[in-house]
């Protein structure tokens, strides 16, 4: 019995009921519940996530949680960094939009907070700039959704002030004024990172 115990524990790999987790897929949910299950035959020990905003409930296999990209949430040391780089300036590839949209998705579904900070940062558009597609839309309002979740968790705001604190961080980036919207086009190749 102390033996099923402890792998038990060690399964669990450091996660308990009550905890915010990320789930890469998801975003930022909370362990309701670890509960045992039949399945075919086989128990299996459970992690039940909830994701309130979604309204879905997630059941992840207790042993699999590392391997499916279920991690604890950012240090703040780790969300500060994620902010400066919102800071940065945006690194678009010279490929087509297919392939970037590729790329983004995967990392947003990374699960990595400076990943998916990227992705809002690469994809934001000011005021001053053109309008978006509809699919570079999409992905950054799923990206922006992700960090601001776990920004407002991490740092017990709500996610109005979580999304202040990007908006900011965005506002310091180079060519964000409205001033830059004449000098955007004569002044691209300097931001354009070459495909390899």
């Amino acid at each position: 019995m102390t033996t099923a115990k402890k792998t038990t524990a060690a399964g669990r790999q450091g996660f308990k009921t009550g905890e915010s987790v990320v789930y890469p897929a998801h975003g930022v949910g909370r362990i309701t519940a670890i509960e045992e299950q039949e399945i075919a035959g086989y128990k299996l020990e459970l992690f039940v996530v909830a994701f309130e905003k979604d309204k879905m409930v997630l059941r992840v296999p207790t042993a699999k949680a590392n391997s499916v990209g279920m991690r604890k949430l950012a240090e703040p040391e780790l969300v500060k960094k994620a902010l400066d780089v919102l800071t940065g300036r945006a690194r678009v590839k010279r490929t087509m939009w297919s392939r970037r949209a590729q790329e983004y998705e995967a990392k947003i579904n990374s699960g990595d907070l400076i990943s998916v900070t990227e992705v809002v940062r690469d994809l934001y558009r000011s005021e001053a700039q053109p309008e978006q597609s509809y699919s570079e839309r999409q992905l950054y309002e799923a990206a922006l959704d992700r960090v601001v979740r776990e920004i407002s968790t991490v740092n017990k705001i709500t996610e109005t002030e979580a999304l202040k604190l990007i908006e900011q961080s965005l506002a310091k980036s180079p060519r964000r004024g409205k001033a830059d919207a004449d000098a955007e086009g004569d002044s691209d190749e300097g931001d354009v990172e070459e495909a390899a």
